[in-house]
């Protein structure tokens, strides 16, 4: 039965996988004892920042909403950011009302890139969250080290064991939840002084979900991982890595005319570090690595096939995209106050495709394949600190970027007709500059201050270069970059029993990459042109223990965009959003509420945005309102429940994309999100 949960298996997976970890939405100071113990509990609202411009979390510990079976569904509880909802899995996340390349997202240090040329596997797609010790979101551009993010950088990021006596740990988890959705995670760790190996495994599946209404969401999926690492510490100052990993699945999307019937990414990585004493040098680092993903998507595998004037016969396509790259870091001390880092990088990235508009006549596999864009990038860059005194901290850094990019296109599309391309073997070259400069100011012990001016330069990635035309001919290929200059400043406040951050910021964007369907001549499709445009607006979070047991979150997000080339609004910009929490903790045991609240967004431009999604009009608000629990009966075991949506509300986020015809579902105007749903998460270590 779809609706309930599915708890038949539920104690055999919960004795055989099971995961814990310690995310509490904690009050503490260095200089003062918290009100409430630090215990594992669920953070109901979303991960404080640690900083005014960034937040740091624990993807294993216990939340609600439910806990996150792929990136973009973790993001989305962080304020700030949104999701384009497509079915049950790999939405786009949207961060500030900035999308796709406007967040530079990295695992483990490497670039991660989707094949799809509509987005339906976006680099989230092929991360599961709680294969890794930790996310960093890096608000705007105030860091050039990983690379260039105007919005912000997202890391995911594993820690490298530490090892002095010899060991085994581990940690592992299950889940359970309405529409039978299941998901398993195992993280086994075993090394010596010597070196180490850790290998993981992650499960997840769903069936489609139901809306507030019980009408049913094209939306199921099945997805696994598998990764490893193998490193040699042959002393206290050397690591030497070697990774790899595997995931592979399947998806079915409510917004569009095929589904994805295969995600298979194939990584493999090398990493090395050592730890030097030589004056200035401290320590030197670098790392190499190749990301193939190979991408299915069809009309068939997932739904009922029903021939349509534009997909009359079953159709496959099959892009794939292979990302090779390195870097290499110095960390250097050039004084007492002062530490800098220096380093360069390296990426190439390849797309290929195959397709056929008959599988029963033309198989796929037996398709030529065609390399439609390559891409080129090599970067330099730095990074420096200093503390002025004791209470004042300076930085800044810069970095360039020599990108060519080369259109292998010998014909585009044009309606139903093929044609030449007019931009065929063309090379487009650009060294671009980036680079920030922030202040840092803790007016007291308790207080801080910070104030950052930020400037990146981008360009037009894939899917704004070769899925979409320009006003003027039928390919974007050569969409000029984007440059972004935005300044930052945050207050964050640290007490005994208060935490507060607050974030906010103003940016002015020249060359704005718009993805525009109402162009005169070609309306309805997609053209890249560049506007000038400005956003501005923030973040807050707060943590307040009111008592020995009691704590009260909130968090706020308000993002506001203007297209000043057009005098409209900037499209695709996200609604106010709200979120308040209050729990209850006792030494092995919690409980919460957390209230969800989203204003009606009538800033809209329709049928204009990101290469993502377009504006499809005006939303009202709405609130969701949900409920959690703990109990940790031992030190490493600790049991989780929630009902999420508990009032079974229909509604639709802004960003969703248009809900598209499938057969045997219902159509609407925006891809509906889950109604009333149940889960249990159990979890231990070892």
């Amino acid at each position: 039965m779809s609706h309930a949960l599915r708890f038949a298996a539920l104690p055999l997976a919960i004795a055989c996988s099971l995961t814990f970890a310690d995310d509490a939405v904690s009050v503490d100071s260095p200089d003062a004892a918290p009100l409430v113990t630090p215990l594992a509990e669920i953070v109901v609202t979303a991960p404080n920042m640690s900083s005014p411009l960034t937040v740091e979390t624990d993807p294993k510990a216990p939340r609600q909403p439910v806990p996150a079976h792929d990136g973009a569904d973790y993001l989305k509880s962080i304020p700030g950011f949104s999701i384009i909802r497509k079915g049950g899995t790999d939405g786009d996340p949207v961060f500030r009302g900035m999308a796709a390349s406007r967040l530079n997202i990295l695992a483990n240090g490497e670039t991660v890139l989707g094949g799809c040329g509509m987005r339906m596997d976006p680099p989230t797609a092929y991360l599961f969250p709680e294969s890794y010790d930790r996310i960093r979101i890096l608000k705007g551009p105030q860091s050039v080290e990983w690379g260039v993010g105007s919005a912000a950088t997202v890391l995911f990021e594993r820690d490298t064991p530490d090892f002095s006596t010899p060991k085994i740990t581990g940690n592992a988890s299950a889940l359970a939840a309405s529409f039978n959705r299941l998901e398993l995670m195992g993280d086994l760790t075993a090394g010596t002084s010597a070196g180490y190996l850790r290998v993981q495994g992650t499960h997840s599946e769903s069936d489609d979900y139901e809306d507030g209404s019980g009408k049913e969401v094209h939306s199921e999926y099945h997805r696994w991982s598998g990764n490893a690492s193998l490193g040699w510490t042959p002393d206290d100052k050397t690591l030497i890595e070697l990774t790899g990993g595997a995931s592979d699945g399947e998806a079915a999307y409510a917004d569009r005319m095929m589904d994805g019937s295969k995600f298979l990414r194939q990584n493999v990585g090398l990493r090395a570090k050592r730890t030097l004493d030589t004056g200035w040098l401290q320590s030197v680092e670098a790392q190499l690595y190749q990301n193939d993903v190979d991408h299915v998507m069809d009309n068939y595998s997932l739904r009922t096939f029903v021939p349509s004037m534009m997909m009359p016969n079953p159709s496959v396509s099959n892009p794939t995209r292979l990302t090779e790259g390195g870097r290499l870091t110095t960390v250097l001390i050039p004084g007492t106050n002062t530490q800098a880092k220096l380093g360069v990088d390296v990426q190439r990235n390849e797309h290929t495709l195959r397709s056929t508009m008959n599988q029963i006549m033309m198989p796929y596999l037996s398709m030529p394949v065609t390399t439609d864009g390559l891409f080129e990038q090599q970067g330099i860059f730095t990074e420096i600190e200093h503390a002025v005194s004791s209470t004042t901290r300076l930085a800044g850094g810069a970095r360039a970027d020599l990108w060519e990019v080369t259109d292998n296109r010998a014909t585009v599309r044009n309606g139903m007709m093929t044609v030449p391309n007019p931009t065929a073997n063309a090379v487009d070259k650009d060294t671009l500059t980036s680079g920030f400069v922030r202040l840092e100011h803790d007016i007291t012990a308790q207080q801080q201050l910070l104030f950052g001016l930020g400037h990146s330069e981008r360009i037009a990635d894939y899917w704004e270069r070769f899925s979409t035309q320009s006003t003027t001919t039928l390919s974007g290929f050569l969409t000029q970059p984007e440059q972004t200059t935005q300044l930052d400043a945050g207050w964050q406040f640290r007490s005994s029993d208060v935490k507060a951050t607050v974030s906010l910021y103003l940016s002015d964007i020249r060359d704005y990459i718009l993805i525009d369907t109402t162009v005169a001549g070609k309306v309805g499709t997609a053209v890249s042109r560049n506007i000038n445009a400005k956003t501005w607006g923030g973040e807050a979070d707060v943590a307040w223990a009111i008592a020995t047991h009691w704590t009260l979150t909130g968090a706020i997000a308000l993002a506001r965009g203007e297209n000043s080339t057009d005098g409209t609004d900037l499209a695709q910009m996200s609604p106010i959003e709200a979120r308040l929490g209050v729990n209850y903790r006792q030494p092995t045991w919690s409980t919460g509420a957390l209230l969800r609240l989203v204003n009606r967004q009538d800033s809209v431009d329709v049928g204009k945005g990101n290469i993502v999604g377009q504006d499809i009009g005006a939303t009202t608000g709405f609130g969701i309102f949900s409920l959690n629990a703990s109990w940790t009966p031992m030190k490493a075991l600790t049991l989780s429940t929630g009902v999420d949506n508990l009032f079974d509300k229909t509604y639709a986020e802004h960003l969703s994309r248009g809900g598209a015809m499938v057969s045997g579902f219902v159509q609407t105007t925006r891809v509906n999100e889950p109604g009333r749903l149940v889960w249990l998460k159990a979890s231990t270590t070892f």
